[in-house]
C-alpha cells in the first residue's frame, strides 16, 4: 500500500519487482485490498494553479446548532460547492473545516459571504489563508504486525 500511495500508475510489474513478491501474486493482493474497501481509489495530483486558483484557505465552520439535520445540511451545502476540496467534520471549538481553492481574495471573500455566512446553520467563520501544503506519503501502522488475518 505504501507503494501505491506514492505511485499510484506504478504497472503491476513494477510493484511486484519493489515489493518482491510474483506479478500473480501482486495483482491478486491489490485485487483484494480493493474489494476490502482498503484501497478506496486511485486520483491525479493537479496543480491548482493550472486551473487559476490564485489562493486556498481552510475556514473553520461553527454552526449555530448541532442538530442532526443541521450538519447533514450544511455537509451536502459545502460539498456542492465546486470551491470546496476538501471536508472535515471535526470534534472541537469549530464543527468543519473546509480547505478551498479560490481565484483570490475578493473569490475568497465572495465565498465567504454568499456561501457560508448567509447559511442559517451557520454561526460563526473563520478563514485561515494556506501558505505551503505538503503531505506525507508515510503510511501509520497502529496494528500489531502480527495481525495479518485480521484485515
Amino acid at each position: 500500500m505504501r507503494e501505491l500511495r506514492n505511485n499510484a500508475r506504478l504497472s503491476n510489474k513494477e510493484l511486484s519487482a519493489r515489493i518482491g513478491l510474483s506479478q500473480s501474486s501482486t495483482l491478486v493482493r491489490v485485487r483484494s485490498l480493493e474489494a476490502a474497501g482498503m484501497i478506496l481509489g486511485y486520483h491525479a495530483e493537479i496543480d491548482p494553479a493550472c486551473l487559476g486558483v490564485g489562493l486556498q484557505a481552510m475556514i473553520s465552520i461553527r454552526l449555530r446548532l448541532h442538530a442532526e439535520k443541521d450538519v447533514v445540511a450544511f455537509r451536502k451545502h459545502a460539498l456542492s460547492l465546486p470551491e470546496v476540496v476538501l471536508l472535515y467534520h471535526v470534534a472541537g471549538a469549530n464543527d468543519f473545516l473546509a480547505h478551498v481553492w479560490v481565484r483570490d481574495t475578493a473569490h475568497l471573500r465572495e465565498l465567504a459571504m454568499t456561501s457560508f455566512t448567509s447559511r442559517d446553520e451557520v454561526g460563526h467563520i473563520e478563514t485561515g489563508l494556506i501558505f505551503e501544503h505538503s503531505q506525507s506519503i508515510e503510511l501509520p501502522e497502529f496494528r500489531s504486525k502480527g495481525n495479518d488475518d485480521e484485515r
